[in-house]
């Protein structure tokens, strides 16, 4: 047994010896990259992300990009031309006049990824948003856009303009970390993935939180309060305090420190972001910006 091992290798290294002597490498390299042709959006966004942020504008479905966990699907290319109008006009143009453009340039996140569906979760909530790294921001559910820009501000907020500036926050925190004090304001009412079953997914005014997922963590709530804030009316944060009674003293300190963290580190006012955004939100619902012009000027 052994004497047959011994020759069938000394055949195989024959038979390779042989091989290596008669054949060449190829150097052509066996990868090959895709090379898309550019359209016209390709190069509107180039001169308006590319160009003077450093912002890769993904609309285009990469595999690579995406959440293996979930079902997704690519977001449709006029949706998505669309998104690109609001993130540009209502978040970066927004910072740009409240901040400077070398706060956003250094700041704001270096890709933007779409993709039609929303995420689904196994309790029943799906995911508008995520922000990975500090530099990438995923936006999920654009194939619905047109639906919710109909429905009017609320609506367009809520799935998308809200998300942004909520995942934008994740990236300031990651930059500058906020005060530890924030924590212990309401640190007994975090309760995790609870926050989207009752009681939590109605009395969490009254137990010191500004929405329901701000009772997920700490990290979760700060982003929250500066989100809602900066794209809500005063009238609505005054009305959302009156509901929350005796807790309102709760939801008012954490916003004193939200407050003071932006100013102090990237100094910015948040009611006066608050006025740029609800202006230029209300310029996109009146129909002032087309938001499917992608001429360049």
């Amino acid at each position: 047994m052994k004497r047959y091992i011994i020759l069938l290798s000394a055949a195989v290294l024959s038979m390779l010896a042989a091989s290596c002597q008669e054949e060449e490498l190829n150097p052509e390299s066996v990868i090959k990259v895709t090379e898309v042709e550019k359209n016209d959006f390709d190069k509107w966004l180039e001169v308006n992300f590319v160009n003077p942020y450093n912002i890769d504008f993904k609309y285009r479905f990469e595999l690579n990009e995406s959440d293996m966990n979930y079902y997704t699907i690519p977001a449709e290319f006029d949706l998505s031309i669309k998104m690109a109008h609001l993130v540009k006009y209502l978040c970066v143009d927004s910072y740009d006049e409240v901040a400077g453009t070398d706060f956003t340039r250094s700041f704001f996140p270096k890709m933007f990824f779409l993709i039609g569906e929303w995420e689904y979760k196994n309790n029943g909530t799906f995911i508008l948003g995520t922000a990975e790294g500090g530099k990438k921001i995923l936006l999920s559910g654009i194939n619905y856009l047109d639906t919710h820009l109909k429905a009017g501000a609320e609506a367009l907020n809520h799935y998308y303009i809200k998300t942004i500036h909520h995942e934008f926050t994740h990236i300031l925190n990651q930059t500058k970390e906020f005060p530890a004090e924030y924590k212990l304001i309401t640190g007994a009412g975090y309760v995790a993935d609870s926050w989207s079953e009752a009681p939590f997914n109605t009395e969490y005014l009254q137990n010191g939180f500004i929405s329901a997922y701000s009772q997920e963590s700490d990290v979760e709530d700060f982003a929250e309060m500066l989100s809602v804030y900066i794209t809500k009316t005063p009238e609505y944060w005054a009305s959302q305090l009156k509901l929350a009674g005796d807790s309102a003293k709760y939801i008012t300190a954490k916003l004193d420190i939200v407050r003071q963290y932006m100013f102090d580190n990237f100094n910015i006012d948040i009611d006066v972001l608050r006025d740029v955004i609800a202006r230029r939100q209300g310029d996109v619902v009146k129909g002032l910006i087309d938001l499917s012009d992608i001429t360049i000027k």
